[in-house]
């Protein structure tokens, strides 16, 4: 979930809790405030009638007004007593003119006349339905709950939105940002200190990102380039020893053989490693026209006949010409490690089969022990499995030629198969 909305989520429950809890305390402070003014009225009544009660004046026992004003009757002095002498209901009343009964507020009242003889007044008066009111601020509160809330999550969309604008430019030149690369500067405004010390702290970070790779390429490529001498002089050595055979026994010869073979794979290994230096390094910038169709095809022939040992069948399937502008090494390079890659992994009596289309060149190969580590695979030194003449760098120059380039390479597993595609832009 995005910040923004997750925000105006929180927000919005906050904002629920608190409306309902205010049409909660409106409709209980309304009802008291009715019910306050409403006794207050009958109160004042009341005490009319007491006065002129205990004056000697003549009141009749009710007295009729819309509904029933008031009730006058004489009790018993158990029975007051027995009763608080002022007493607050909420009744329902019959209503002869209306024929209807009616809520109505009624106040009780005890009090001893000047002979002694206890009254009860009973006062009353017509009130609001409380269902009705509760109704009525029921749905008032419920739109003035949508409009409030409908109003204030847009305006604080509208705001959050708005000063989230810094973040979600640093969020879009971290993703279009890759080490090495050439990235553009990070000019982003703001007032917000928090956004600007963010800011500083990833240019602090790119920076450093930065100075380590370089220090990464330049440690690669001055190893490679310094094992060059001491590696071609121990092989040089070694022949020179195999040509004075006469003085080494068998056992020596085949001692001498498996560190020649050993020293020719570290010499393979430093050279794809200062080719890695290189193309990191954009040592390559010479381009030209590329016949990818014709350079496939001569690449495919010689691998099969360099792998025909493994019994595997190659096909190439040329749907359309495919042309590009790159630097015609690095363009062999790239074709020549996709096929080697499907030559050493692919299963023994298996097939390999690519196809060329306009702008796109796929390489598929049998794989029946299930698809490899799409997360993994471009990356240096990695190898799912142990293979003869694997360095684990072959699929990490292609990705470094493909990146250098602009060019997408993906994998996939299908029906059993390995397959690696890579898709040229149109204006190549």
């Amino acid at each position: 979930m995005r910040l923004v909305y997750r925000m105006l989520f929180h927000l919005w429950w906050v904002l629920s809790l608190l409306l309902a809890a205010w049409a909660l305390l409106f409709y209980m402070t309304l009802s008291d405030e009715i019910a306050d003014e409403t006794d207050d009225m009958l109160e004042d009544r009341a005490e009319a009638v007491v006065k002129r009660v205990l004056a000697g004046g003549e009141i009749s026992a009710t007295r009729p007004e819309g509904g029933h004003d008031y009730y006058l009757t004489e009790v018993t002095e158990e029975y007051a007593r027995t009763y608080a002498h002022e007493r607050y209901s909420d009744e329902e009343l019959y209503i002869p003119e209306r024929d209807d009964e009616e809520p109505a507020r009624v106040l009780r009242q005890l009090f001893r006349d000047r002979t002694g003889r206890w009254f009860e007044l009973t006062v009353m008066t017509p009130t609001i339905e409380k269902g009705d009111l509760q109704e009525a601020i029921l749905w008032w509160c419920v739109w003035l709950y949508l409009l409030l809330l409908v109003s204030i999550l847009l305006v604080a969309a509208l705001l959050l939105h708005r000063m989230m604008r810094p973040l979600y430019a640093l969020l879009r030149w971290l993703d279009a940002y890759r080490v090495g690369g050439d990235n553009a500067a990070l000019a982003i405004p703001t007032p917000v200190v928090e956004f600007r010390r963010l800011n500083d702290a990833v240019e602090r970070f790119a920076e450093r990102a930065e100075a380590s790779f370089e220090r990464q390429k330049q440690f690669i490529g001055n190893a490679s380039h310094e094992m060059q001498t001491p590696l071609a002089v121990c092989r040089n050595r070694l022949e020179m020893l195999v040509d004075d055979a006469r003085t080494l026994t068998p056992e020596q010869l085949s001692e001498i053989a498996a560190v020649q073979q050993t020293l020719g794979r570290l010499v393979r290994l430093n050279r794809t490693l200062l080719l890695l230096s290189k193309i990191d390094n954009g040592q390559f910038p010479e381009v030209a026209e590329v016949d990818m169709t014709s350079l496939v095809r001569r690449t495919a022939e010689e691998m099969y006949d360099i792998y025909a040992y493994r019994g595997m069948r190659l096909t190439v399937r040329d749907e359309a010409p495919l042309t590009v502008r790159m630097n015609p090494s690095l363009a062999e390079s790239l074709v020549a490690n996709l096929l080697k890659n499907a030559f050493v992994h692919g299963d023994a009596d298996g097939t390999v089969e690519v196809l060329i289309t306009r702008r796109r060149l796929e390489v598929t190969n049998d794989g029946a022990a299930g698809p490899l580590d799409g997360t993994r695979i471009f990356d240096r030194f990695y190898r799912a499995t142990e293979k003869a003449g694997s360095s684990g760098l072959g699929l990490a120059i292609v990705e470094s030629v493909c990146r250098l380039y602009g060019l997408h390479i993906n994998y996939a597993y299908v029906d059993g198969r390995h397959c690696f595609a890579v898709d040229f832009p149109a204006e190549s």
